[in-house]
């Protein structure tokens, strides 16, 4: 105990040449305290960003493919019904599904109508 005391009175903050001498590991004998910085706690409810972004991400999807399938619906009357008209009605309960209602049933309207259309009244033309 006494050897630890002689070393406390050895360092003189004002003039000391210990201070900040090098230790056998290469590093500063600094003794020091750090603390970290205290804050008013936050607490997050992460539940609702999620799924408020995963809402806006699936209505942004279900509109993107709700567009594409009434695209391909409205072709399906002019070109290859069967084929474009299958396909905007698929694309069609894909895009209901993700969230883009309104854009899903036309499509599947435009589509069937196409379908009948296609199959049923232009071969008699």
């Amino acid at each position: 105990m006494a050897d630890q005391d002689r070393d406390y009175e050895d360092y003189d903050l004002r003039h000391s040449e210990k201070i900040g001498d090098k230790n056998q590991y290469g590093t500063a004998d600094f003794t020091e305290e750090t603390s970290a910085e205290l804050a008013a706690p936050i607490s997050y409810d992460r539940r609702i960003s999620r799924t408020d972004e995963r809402e806006r991400e699936s209505v942004t999807a279900g509109k993107g493919v709700g567009i594409a399938a009434l695209a391909l619906s409205i072709l399906s009357l002019f070109v290859l019904p069967i084929l474009f008209g299958a396909t905007g009605i698929v694309l069609g309960f894909v895009a209901r599904r993700r969230g883009a209602t309104a854009l899903g049933s036309w499509a599947i309207g435009i589509g069937v109508v196409s379908i009948i259309v296609g199959m049923f009244i232009l071969p008699f033309f």
